[in-house]
C-alpha cells in the first residue's frame, strides 16, 4: 500500500462541508449503531428491504472492526455522520467473480458496510477520497436491490466488473476503481 491504512485524519471537501475520516473508537459505538440502524430503515424504504434488514450489521461484527481499526468514521465539526469499514488485502469473497473479471490483480483495499446519518451528502465521496490517498486499487460490492448505491459507486468512477458471491452465498454486484 502507498499510505499506511490507520492514518487517523484526512480531510475531504463534501457537499459545502469539511468532512473528516478518522479511525472509530469504543466511545463511538452508539453513534455508529444509530448510523447503522437509520441505515438500515433508509434501505428499507427505498425498495431494498434484504440486504441489511434489521439484522445486519451486527453489534459484535461492529466492536471487532472497531477493535482492529478497520472501523472508519466521516465527521464534521457537529459530530459523526457516516460509517464505514475499510479492509486491506485479499477479501476472499472476491476470489471468484462471475459474468466479468476485476480490472486487475493488484492489491486491493476494500469499502463495506458504508452508511450515512441522513444529514451530510457525498459520503461515499468522502470515504473514495479517502481511500484514494492510501491506495490506488478500490473494491466495493452491493446488493442488486441498492439502486442508490449503485449510482453512487459508478458516480465515483467505479466500474462494475461481475457478480461476486458472499460467504452465505449471497450475490453482490462488484466494482472496482483503479487510481492511473
Amino acid at each position: 500500500m502507498e499510505k499506511d491504512i490507520d492514518s487517523s485524519l484526512t480531510k475531504i471537501r463534501g457537499t459545502k462541508k469539511l468532512l473528516s475520516v478518522s479511525t472509530a473508537s469504543e466511545h463511538d459505538f452508539n453513534r455508529i449503531m444509530e448510523i447503522y440502524r437509520y441505515a438500515q430503515d433508509y434501505m428499507i424504504r427505498s425498495g431494498n428491504p434484504s440486504q441489511w434488514g434489521h439484522a445486519y450489521p451486527e453489534a459484535e461484527m461492529i466492536k471487532a472492526d472497531i477493535r482492529t481499526n478497520r472501523c472508519k468514521v466521516i465527521h464534521d465539526n457537529k459530530g459523526i455522520h457516516g460509517v464505514f469499514a475499510l479492509f486491506d488485502g485479499e477479501d476472499p469473497t472476491y476470489n471468484y467473480i462471475e459474468n466479468g473479471e476485476w480490472l486487475n490483480d493488484d492489491p486491493y483495499i476494500t469499502i463495506h458496510r458504508i452508511a450515512g446519518d441522513g444529514q451530510v451528502h457525498g459520503l461515499l465521496s468522502c470515504a473514495v477520497s479517502y481511500c484514494r490517498s492510501i491506495c490506488s486499487n478500490i473494491r466495493i460490492d452491493t446488493h442488486e436491490d441498492n439502486k442508490i448505491m449503485q449510482r453512487q459507486i459508478e458516480k465515483n468512477g467505479f466500474r462494475k466488473c461481475g457478480t461476486i458471491y458472499l460467504e452465505n452465498g449471497a450475490p453482490r454486484l462488484a466494482y472496482h476503481l483503479v487510481i492511473k
